[in-house]
């Protein structure tokens, strides 16, 4: 079927199925604009170019967030948006970069290893060859051994991991089974007991048992301690932060991760006496200059007298982890929120509503960037004292799960959105998406929004590698996006965000949350 043929027919169709529930106003030729800049004419890898490979890691505060940030800046204002800025949502801490790493192993023999260290730490204070201490220890009384034996040591803990083989894809998408599931997805109350015994199954014990082994090599003068993730094989390494970030706080110390190969090498050598030695040379730099954190906000002004003072906002988290440039968690996000409104421009559409775009900072440390916005913007959920802006606030559309395509939205418990949004995706049924749940999701920022009553949404996307391969990874670069997949994504929220702008009413919310102090829920 050709192009216009088809849709033409997914507009009937569309019209039909509205019948069904309250009608929708959707202006279904502007919807087909959309789909033709969105899909045939998309600068989405142009876009995340410029996000990645040209900007690097976009760890908060470093030095590649900041060029990120300020071209994105640039870009949105070239394309005709207002009022782009850095706005500052309050303190962060210091900035921190890589300036070089090398990790070798020298004997018995010589093997380059895969390595990087962990964010906020320390380096070497020069090339260092150091011999390599195995910690058979699991407890702080276990360590007691090892008093005066750390100095000018690499330290590694013990571990028994036998690598298995999972004989899964690392790349997979929703099954259409999957999709039926999650549509009949029915809430039922939250159950705090269950909760209470997760929490209770963390392993407390662990963690103070490495804060005790890095404060007794601190003490003693040891040069690095190396970790791994029984999920870092094949080349693959998932690297996050080392410790505090606080303007005040010392330099962590250096916490190198290496692949889970690589790790299981050394530890057998040792454990069969064999001395193993490796040359280490790591080089970082902290800022203090400037400690805030800074989110980058533009707009597409509202024309309607009635409603232009109303706001809709899209955005996802600009910020990454270090070790790679952070290209499906989360410039793709960006990448696409940022197409939306470039496609929103090129088509000179005239929004009744506000639209504003935030790509937001400190997400990878608790979605710091958009719940200090919110706070100061819309509501403190530690108080729920709200600020003019709630009242006009119409909805957020949220993209942080990778490179795979929309095949429907969360509702986030918001059932009365269900109809809505059943309609507004009728137009991409032939684009996969066509699925709406009840379900929450988390671990992004449409929650800081949802926290104070606000309507906020994550699209429901394929996993792709998410999971496997690229969620806060050494891999997580521009040549695993898919670019036909950006280009549905930035398409269908496009739609999303101007039917929001059009809607002769704001989005149906929750009802309102009740104050949360901080630590339980409140930010």
């Amino acid at each position: 079927m050709r192009k216009q043929t088809r849709l033409l027919v997914i507009g009937l169709l569309f019209l039909s199925a509205g019948a069904t529930a309250q009608e929708e106003k959707v202006d279904m030729a502007t919807i087909q604009k959309i789909r033709e800049e969105g899909l045939n004419h998309s600068h989405v890898m142009d876009i995340a170019f410029h996000l990645t490979d040209a900007s690097g890691n976009r760890l908060t505060a470093s030095p590649g967030f900041m060029r990120a940030a300020n071209w994105a800046k640039q870009q949105l204002t070239a394309w005709g948006l207002v009022g782009a800025t850095l706005d500052p949502w309050g303190e962060f801490g210091k900035g921190w970069e890589l300036q070089k790493s090398y990790l070798a192993m020298t004997a018995p023999y010589y093997k380059p290893l895969i390595a990087y260290p962990k964010a906020w730490c320390g380096g070497t204070e020069g090339p260092k060859t150091a011999s390599v201490l195995l910690i058979s220890a699991t407890d702080s009384a276990g360590l007691e051994k090892y008093k005066g034996q750390m100095a000018g040591k690499i330290l590694i803990p013990e571990i028994n991991e036998v690598y298995q083989q999972s004989f899964k894809p690392d790349a997979t998408r929703h099954t259409d089974a999957q999709l039926d599931s999650m549509s009949k997805v029915v809430m039922r109350p939250v159950d705090t007991a269950e909760l209470r015994r997760r929490r209770a199954g963390f392993n407390r014990g662990a963690l103070a048992f490495l804060n005790t082994l890095r404060n007794e090599a601190i003490e003693e003068g040891a040069v690095a301690i190396l970790s791994q993730s029984n999920r870092g094989h094949d080349g693959t390494l998932f690297v996050q932060g080392g410790g505090s970030y606080q303007p005040t706080a010392p330099a962590n110390f250096l916490d190198m991760v290496i692949t889970l190969e690589d790790y299981t090498t050394i530890v057998r050598l040792l454990m069969a006496g064999m001395p193993v030695t490796l040359d280490a040379d790591v080089k970082t730099k902290f800022q203090t200059d400037d400690t805030k954190g800074y989110n980058v906000i533009a707009e597409i002004k509202g024309t309607d007298k009635k409603l232009k003072d109303e706001v809709v906002m899209l955005g996802g988290h600009l910020d990454s982890w270090h070790s790679a440039t952070g290209a499906t968690d989360n410039a793709a996000g960006c990448t696409v929120m940022m197409e939306v409104v470039r496609i929103l421009k090129t088509l000179g559409i005239q929004p009744r509503r506000t639209i504003r775009i935030a790509l937001w900072s400190g997400e990878e440390e608790g979605l710091l960037g958009s719940r200090g916005y919110v706070k100061k913007t819309f509501a403190d959920p530690a108080t729920m004292v709200l600020q003019p802006a709630h009242e006009k606030f119409a909805g957020y559309f949220n993209i942080d799960n990778g490179t795979g395509k929309v095949r429907g939205i969360y509702l986030q418990g918001n059932e009365a959105c269900r109809p809505i949004f059943t309609q507004w995706l009728q137009p991409f049924h032939d684009l996969d998406a066509n699925t709406v749940t009840i379900s929450n999701t988390g671990g992004t920022d449409h929650q800081s929004f949802d926290a104070v009553g606000l309507p906020g949404f994550q699209f429901i996307q394929d996993e792709i590698e998410y999971s496997t391969r690229t969620h806060h990874t050494n891999m997580d670069s521009y040549a695993h996006l898919r670019e036909d997949d950006l280009k549905q994504i930035a398409t269908i929220v496009a739609a999303f965000v101007y039917n929001t702008a059009q809607r002769d009413e704001k989005l149906p919310r929750k009802q309102l949350p009740k104050p949360r102090p901080a630590g339980r829920g409140g930010f």
